[in-house]
């Protein structure tokens, strides 16, 4: 009894907390959807019958759309509790090989969290239809298209609905007072720069006020349209049945069709619904929904509707026509307010579909902020932040009139949810394994509806939807160059990794000079040695004591666990000192400042010599032509035989480490380390961290020898090589690939942070290695 009870807190918690982050943008619809709809030959039909029509349409296609559609299917196609766009495109991958990048490995699977509890897809044949896209690379080429543009979509949103959000809410001052329109504009302009400016600073400190806000609103719209119904026109809910639509199609003609573009507009915001389920549960989601956020906007719709019968000359106002004199300055206000924390959802939504598209490779590198003191989940990205503001800024002065915004607004919504709706049937056939019946009744009716909306909603293409048109094609360009040019370079590096016989057929020492020290090559290879290594040791003959060949790969799941985030194996032979460590992270796992990356890998390749020395390989073991990768665990049966203690001195126990190391530094190597730890003291913290093998016995005597010159190799000098790769296309290809690649894609990878910022590598611990790539 007590834990249901406390099962329920929860729902309510998180459904009340759902308010200030969810359900914004849906919010605020009525501000603008009567006045878009009746614009245009609609204008001519001022009849009760044409008002209770568009009402009942609303009514409609809430209730099929938002509530059937995506509170009944959309929100059960969760991954782990995650939604969105890439949520879905992530458990195709998993479910079948649909990716083009061909990184994904056995161990993988093996995750915890990869498949869901009481998935048995694994285990089930493959079917025809889906054995079909596997093997056809265009169907994954164009599945890949398709996410792109459903990711464009939602940046192009979170452009656009700052501008009309903001420009919607102070609408009414230019009805109520005598401010000229151009004003209300710079108002709206100066609303939004100061929204984007504040974004470094995160939403912790006033989150808390975005749920009671967005609460007060809903409740405060759905107060005025009970008193416009029971004030002009209670028969208003006769317009709940169905005939009302047929009515107004067969009034209206060809003009009711082309309203559709504004009918659409009060769905605008559900996808995001779907986007931030991450944060929150399916359960609080419905319940938020169909108990508070439905009713109040049927209310306010049906309010709108009654007002509108009677008072046909305010439609060009309709919203802030219809609130009572003595509260319209309260609504205002309270429109505002809600319109920012509307805005400022969008925009983190915003921010973690571009670092969704990055962590999969569909996007160029850039800065990913997040602080300790922030939520779970919340990040900040810099580049996205102030583009986004110049482009919201650049639509809000150029579309003075918030109707043309409103229309590529829901362009730019209703292309969206076509996008989910064809990715639904392919979840339900190959993720919950229904048969393909119900994908095909799925997309003939959600699809059907849709379509007609989208049909619409493209006539307005000429009065504001070809912003939308821009802003799509410029983004779906740059994540679909970006994914070309790093997937044709990783298929180079994998054509040419060097051969493990090669490798062998050096000796343990490689043929080269060994000094002191750990050097941690980073590769996208998950496996064989890249052309990076060779490169190096071919014009400089000598590296470090031990190897550690680092790849940093993105699996398609939300989030891995810590513990099984590290898969360490080796290559060749003991003697070479040679180490594999691959790290996975999921889509939605954030870098956390202060993290000790260093330790965590010592610490994790000594568990795996542990593992090795007594046979021990688990489960989770990929036979490769390295050899055998294990997924080292922070907490396993043996413990780790390495402790941390903090001391200027270097191994404990270790007079030689000791004498080695500082003979190995010149006084102008330490000058300079000296000068750099100085100028940041967290990585001179860091070093001062020194480990030692414990006093314990070994069945084998080389085991204590490698974890010795393990610790050895890290406190005398760790070095992070990477490739700086440049790349062309070759001489025999065709125009366009030679274009992509030379042009677009040379500019983004010149244009983009670089890898050692996005990996955190200390600038003195940094080597580049040039490389010429010929795509």
């Amino acid at each position: 009894m007590a834990d249901r009870r406390n099962r329920c807190n929860q729902v309510l918690l998180l459904a009340y907390q759902s308010f200030g982050l969810v359900f914004g943008d849906l919010s605020i619809s009525p501000l603008y959807v009567y006045k878009c709809t009746f614009y245009g030959g609609l204008r001519h039909h001022q009849t009760e019958d044409t008002i209770f029509g568009a009402f009942s349409l609303i009514f409609w296609t809430i209730t099929l759309l938002s509530l059937i559609k995506y509170m009944v299917f959309v929100l059960s196609a969760d991954d782990n509790g995650e939604g969105g766009i890439f949520a879905l495109y992530a458990l195709l991958c998993r479910h079948a090989r649909f990716s083009l990048l061909p990184n994904q490995q056995a161990a993988d699977e093996e995750i915890s969290t990869y498949y869901g509890p009481g998935d048995a897809s694994r285990n089930l044949p493959s079917s025809a239809f889906k054995s079909l896209i596997e093997r056809n690379k265009r169907s994954k080429t164009a599945l890949l298209v398709l996410v792109l543009v459903g990711t464009s979509m939602v940046i192009t949103i979170g452009v656009l609905t700052p501008a009309i959000s903001v420009s919607s809410s102070i609408d009414g001052l230019v009805a109520k007072t005598s401010l000229k329109h151009s004003t209300v504009v710079m108002i709206a302009c100066a609303l939004l720069v100061g929204l984007f400016v504040l974004q470094h600073r995160g939403t912790n400190k006033v989150a808390f006020l975005f749920a009671p806000i967005m609460i007060l609103w809903l409740l405060i719209i759905a107060t005025v349209g009970v008193y416009n119904i029971v004030t002009w026109n209670p028969s208003v809910y006769k317009a709940l049945s169905p005939y009302y639509i047929y009515v107004f199609f067969r009034d209206t003609g060809i003009d009711g069709w082309l309203s559709l573009g504004g009918i659409l507009l009060c769905i605008t915001g559900t996808e995001a619904i779907f986007a931030e389920l991450g944060q929150f549960t399916a359960t609080s989601i419905r319940f938020a929904f169909c108990c508070v956020v439905y009713p109040c906007l049927v209310l306010q719709y049906m309010g709108q509707a009654a007002f509108l019968s009677k008072n046909f000359s305010a439609l060009p106002s309709s919203f802030y026509s219809s609130i009572p004199d003595p509260f319209f300055w309260p609504v205002l206000m309270m429109a505002m307010l809600a319109a920012m924390v509307a805005s400022q959802a969008v925009i983190f939504a915003t921010f973690s579909i571009v670092k969704q598209c990055y962590a999969l490779g569909c996007f160029p590198r850039v800065k990913i902020v997040h602080k300790p003191r922030w939520v779970l989940g919340q990040i900040y990205i810099p580049e996205i932040n102030w583009v986004v503001m110049i482009l919201t800024l650049a639509v809000t002065i150029c579309f003075q009139d918030t109707r043309h915004l409103a229309f590529a607004f829901g362009l730019a919504c209703m292309t969206l949810a076509f996008v989910t709706t064809w990715l639904m049937p392919l979840i339900i056939n190959f993720v919950w394994n229904r048969n393909i019946v119900f994908s095909v009744l799925f997309i003939l009716f959600f699809g059907t509806i849709e379509l007609v909306f989208v049909a619409s909603a493209l006539v307005k293409i000429p009065k504001g939807g070809w912003i939308t048109l821009l802003l799509s094609l410029f983004f779906t360009f740059i994540t679909y160059v970006w994914h070309y040019g790093s997937r044709k370079k990783y298929l180079c590096d994998q054509h040419n990794k060097v051969p493990m016989k090669s490798i062998l057929s050096l000796g343990p020492s490689l043929g080269i000079i060994k000094v002191p020290g750990m050097g941690l090559i980073y590769t996208e290879l998950a496996s064989g040695v890249p052309a990076t290594f060779t490169h190096f040791l071919t014009n400089l003959p000598a590296f470090y004591q031990v190897v550690v060949f680092v790849c940093c790969k993105t699996v398609p799941i939300p989030y891995v666990p810590q513990k099984e985030r590290y898969l360490i194996g080796r290559i060749g032979p003991k003697t070479y000192r040679m180490y594999r460590c691959i790290i996975r992270a999921g889509y939605k796992d954030v870098n956390k400042d202060g993290d000790d990356f260093e330790d965590e890998l010592v610490m994790s390749i000594a568990e795996f010599i542990q593992l090795e020395s007594e046979g021990y390989g688990g489960s989770n073991t990929d036979r490769s032509i390295d050899g055998r990768l294990a997924v080292v665990k922070a907490s396993n049966k043996f413990g780790t035989r390495l402790s941390r203690s903090i001391s200027e001195a270097n191994i404990a126990g270790s007079s030689r480490s000791q004498t080695t190391v500082t003979n190995s530094k010149s006084p102008a190597l330490l000058r300079l380390r000296a000068e750099y730890e100085q100028e940041l003291p967290r990585l001179s913290m860091r070093r001062m961290f020194q480990f030692r093998p414990m006093d314990t016995k070994f069945r084998q005597p080389q085991v204590k020898e490698e974890l010795f010159d393990l610790v050895n190799a890290k406190d005398a000098e760790v070095a992070y090589i990477v490739g700086h790769g440049h790349v062309k296309a070759k001489r025999n290809s065709v125009f366009v690939k030679r274009l992509v690649i030379n042009v677009a894609y040379s500019f983004l990878r010149k244009n983009c942070r670089s890898p050692g910022v996005m990996l955190n590598i200390p600038h003195i611990c940094l080597i580049k290695v040039g490389m010429n790539y010929y795509l």
